[in-house]
């Protein structure tokens, strides 16, 4: 069975996850978003594709984060909707939209000292009474969650003794054992070197293609983004600047309106989608090129005025 990718990326799922249902819509109608009546996402529409890996691109401050809050219900609209299978998300019972849409958010944060299955226990929750016990349903979520995330032999192990990696991988598998089908992510990347990046990265495609997880991430990296995302959205000022795939999104004129950097936009050999690369004026060796004077003269020059500087009040009096 085959589904329609931007890129190429998780089109075939015939080894993989074979739809049971055509997925969950998700929906922005006239959407505005806004902090103490400043507003913040603006006239926002969009029709999250089902069963797809999509990334949110911008820059700081254009509501990204905003947005997503929004589609996790974390944030209620100041007008227009969100709509989740056809209905406003704010007007279904919290624990019903907690088996859809499972949210990781930028710096979750946990007790100290907790271990990675009792962490991972808590997504669980949505489908406990007051006075459920736990469940062999509890008992095989929980397992699926750890042996799709590699984190089974981890189980015991605190989570602040794991690597940024393990951990990243360990609030992922909390949103897996939820199971919901909709998975929210505020910058997932964020503070991990690029190992660990792409570990995570390949965890959320193998999701999407094993299970069918629509996944939704805000990333800052526009090469991760057009590498792993089969639609990218860009934002600027609460907007949206444009939508497609990464092929139609990331070009250079779209980098210079919503970046204002000027860049070449070529293709990956290895993987055949955009490649973003600054223009050679954004580098050391030619910015230093292009200064008056010599650059190793100017760096001397610079540390003596440092020095300089740092002479005592009295000592410059004598």
């Amino acid at each position: 069975m085959s589904i329609i990718s931007a890129n190429g990326h998780y089109a075939d799922r015939g080894n993989g996850y074979e739809h049971s249902h055509p997925g969950h819509s998700f929906r922005v109608q006239q959407l505005e978003l806004a902090y103490e009546g400043h507003a913040v996402v603006r006239d926002f529409d969009l029709d999250v594709p089902a069963h797809q890996v999509g990334a949110i691109i911008g820059p700081n401050g254009c509501g990204k984060s905003t947005l997503l809050k929004a589609l996790a219900r974390l944030l209620n609209p100041k007008s227009g909707s969100v709509l989740l299978d056809g209905k406003p998300i704010s007007a279904l019972p919290t624990k019903q939209v907690a088996t859809i849409v499972g949210l990781l958010p930028q710096t979750p944060t946990a007790p100290e000292g907790i271990t990675v299955a009792d962490l991972i226990a808590r997504g669980r929750y949505p489908y406990h009474g007051l006075a459920a016990g736990w469940t062999h349903e509890d008992e095989r979520a929980m397992a699926h969650a750890l042996a799709v995330t590699g984190l089974a032999s981890k189980a015991d192990r605190a989570l602040d003794e794991l690597s940024g990696g393990q951990r990243q991988r360990a609030w992922i598998a909390l949103t897996l054992a939820q199971e919901t089908d909709i998975l929210l992510l505020d910058e997932p990347t964020t503070y991990l070197d690029v190992a660990y990046q792409l570990e995570v990265l390949d965890l959320l495609g193998d999701l999407n293609q094993q299970e069918g997880v629509t996944v939704v991430m805000v990333l800052h990296d526009l090469n991760m983004a057009a590498r792993y995302a089969d639609w990218i959205l860009a934002m600027k000022d609460g907007r949206k600047a444009a939508f497609g795939t990464p092929q139609e999104v990331i070009t250079r004129a779209l980098v210079r309106d919503v970046f204002a950097v000027d860049a070449d936009v070529s293709i990956d050999p290895a993987t055949g989608t955009p490649f973003m690369s600054p223009d050679s004026s954004h580098s050391l060796r030619e910015r230093r090129r292009c200064r008056p004077g010599n650059g190793a003269a100017d760096i001397a020059a610079s540390h003596a005025h440092l020095a300089q500087s740092q002479i005592s009040p009295i000592e410059g009096r004598k």
